[in-house]
């Protein structure tokens, strides 16, 4: 059986296809820069392919998805026929959706209404929604929602100080984010831990450009950084993470700037970037070794927020198996790893340096052998999570 995994975003369409049989990515790719002048796709199987053409709007990029996964050379279907279902995934859910669920109008409609929460997110998942049901006519769809893995959060977790009818009216509360990629590496240590899921207390660090944790109790969502929106937590690649909230008029007031544009500051030029000017840690790496100041400032500003909401939710949980961390930083920065727990010692929280520098992609412990709480490294796979999440929910 094979599942076709859809992210589209305003101006692209990320797609992966799997085999549900083995578990195996047939294919995988991205649409990008739709609607501009010049676009591209990038296809990969067993090698990758990228080539260069306009796409005007969402349906030219999945009709060349499609002649991509059919095409007789480099295709690994013969027909789109083959494709059983697809998942769609979802920015925001608000508190309409709390678990995937199958698409029809009804649902269609609740995405829709939830775009004052995520509107650089949701309306490109409405339009690959829409772009898969007319060229995939009578397949059917799910759609998996980033923030459902967080649902389970009590009102004083997810409630903010602010008056009770903003949350009423406008539903401004704290959502989180990542919560596919969250709820699938709490299952892979739970497995690494060999404990039921439910007997686990873990914490999530998702490290991408874009970053979150998540304290998982008892296998739930318990508490997670990300706010009403991703803005919030930890400092990121472009976004500052969690702030003062009267910096936003403060800075409007001396720039004559609106709210809006203000926002956009902080999530756009902000966070890595806004203190060093670069949101690469490879980049910033090289420039902390030649002695760059604002390099290190970065790192470490990040590092030191990483931690206190790693200590914050080892308070809130009372008592720790592991630490996993996930994603592209999560996986591949051996340093920020290091740093991000540093001083943990006293805590029971130790790396082993070897394992840590030398991590071989499996999912694996690199903690001390006698460490109380366990330091996990699990490669994240959103798009399985998704798949596995669709084939549930239509039952098949």
């Amino acid at each position: 059986m094979k599942i076709l995994v859809i992210n589209a975003g305003s101006s692209s369409i990320k797609y992966q296809l799997l085999d549900m049989s083995t578990g195996k990515d047939l294919a995988s790719g991205i649409v990008e820069r739709i609607g501009e002048e010049m676009g591209s796709i990038t296809y990969k199987t067993d090698s990758k392919i990228v080539n260069e053409q306009p796409f005007p709007t969402h349906r030219e990029g999945m009709v060349e998805v499609i002649n991509m996964l059919t095409d007789a050379d480099k295709g690994v279907v013969k027909d789109k026929a083959e494709i059983a279902a697809i998942g769609h995934r979802i920015v925001h859910g608000g508190e309409l959706f709390f678990e995937p669920v199958e698409v029809n109008a009804e649902v269609l409609q609740g995405i829709r209404d939830c775009i004052p929460l995520a509107p650089l997110h949701n309306p490109g998942h409405v339009i690959g929604i829409e772009t898969a049901m007319e060229l995939f006519p009578g397949v059917r769809q799910a759609a998996v929602f980033d923030t459902s893995f967080h649902q389970t959060m009590e009102p004083k977790v997810y409630m903010y100080g602010i008056p009770y009818e903003y949350y009423k009216e406008y539903g401004i509360r704290k959502y989180g984010m990542h919560g596919t990629s969250h709820k699938y590496v709490a299952r892979e240590t739970a497995k690494l831990l060999g404990k039921p899921l439910e007997e686990c207390n873990i914490i999530t660090v998702h490290l991408g450009n874009g970053a979150s944790i998540s304290a998982v109790k008892k296998g739930k969502c318990y508490d997670t950084s990300m706010g009403l929106t991703p803005l919030g937590g930890i400092i990121m690649g472009t976004r500052c993470g969690d702030i003062d909230p009267a910096i936003v008029g403060f800075i409007a007031e001396r720039k004559n700037q609106s709210a809006k544009e203000v926002v956009a500051t902080l999530t756009n030029e902000s966070g890595l970037k806004g203190i060093c000017g670069s949101n690469d840690l490879r980049d910033i790496h090289a420039r902390i070794a030649e002695g760059d100041e604002r390099a290190a400032l970065a790192l470490d500003m990040a590092c030191h927020r990483v931690r206190q909401f790693i200590g914050a939710y080892a308070f809130e949980l009372g008592s720790v198996d592991a630490i996993v961390f996930t994603a592209g930083i999560g996986e591949n920065d051996p340093e920020y790893r290091a740093r991000s727990l540093s001083g943990l010692e006293n805590f029971g929280i130790t790396i082993n340096k070897d394992k840590n520098l030398n991590w071989d992609r499996t999912p694996s412990f690199i903690s001390d052998d006698d460490g109380a709480v366990k330091v996990a490294i699990i490669a994240t796979n959103e798009e399985l999570e998704i798949a596995n999440d669709t084939v549930k929910v239509l039952g098949l």
